[in-house]
């Protein structure tokens, strides 16, 4: 099954109820203070909309992208029932030719919320597209699990090879400004996807 169908597979099958809830990502948000010295913000991998909609709700511009069409049709509904504006993209970020020129150098800020759902050679595209996608000077803001969440099993993957270290994230942003890279445990409760104690890591790298 390919990425689309699986997450819409998921998407659909949660019904009215938002997969991950509907409140933002808890390390995204504890960063409100961080955030508002940018304007723009580009959501990837978003999902139900739960982190772009919160983004806008702090009076950012924001743009999400998600594969799925399922997601992208719960997200809209989130957005209007908060009564705020963001744009939706439908497209695969891992495809080659994403992401687009007119997209290049164009956020403030690129967040990606537990987004490991590739092995380590599309993680190197993965990271490689929001970079492109980042303003000189612009940020990466990434929330994901550690490999000690296999003990835990209360969401993410199953699959040690898509799982942060802090090494890995410092290697992969060695050209970028490592403002915070912060591994931590921490009880979650973001809908039925992501539940209970979680091994987490957060980073905020910075564009030169």
């Amino acid at each position: 099954m390919n990425q689309e169908n699986l997450w819409s597979s998921r998407y659909r099958d949660a019904g009215e109820q938002y997969l991950f809830g509907t409140e933002p990502n808890r390390f995204l948000a504890h960063r409100l203070a961080l955030l508002q010295n940018g304007r723009t913000a580009l959501s990837v991998a978003d999902g139900e909309g739960r982190n772009s909609v919160w983004l806008a709700e702090q009076g950012l511009e924001v743009s999400a992208i998600e594969i799925s069409p399922v997601a992208i049709e719960k997200a809209r509904r989130l957005a209007a029932g908060r009564q705020v504006d963001v744009r939706f993209l439908l497209a695969d970020m891992l495809a080659p030719e994403w992401p687009p020129a007119e997209l290049h150098d164009t956020f403030d800020w690129v967040i990606g919320i537990f987004i490991q759902f590739v092995g380590p050679a599309e993680r190197e595209r993965q990271f490689a597209a929001m970079k492109q996608l980042a303003r000189p000077g612009g940020r990466i803001l990434l929330q994901g699990y550690t490999p000690k969440q296999l003990d835990y099993r209360t969401g993410g993957p199953s699959a040690v090879e898509n799982l942060y270290t802090e090494e890995l994230l410092r290697a992969a942003f060695a050209d970028w400004t490592i403002e915070e890279v912060v591994a931590y445990e921490d009880e979650i409760a973001e809908g039925m996807g992501h539940k209970g104690r979680s091994a987490l890591i957060g980073l905020v790298a910075r564009k030169p």
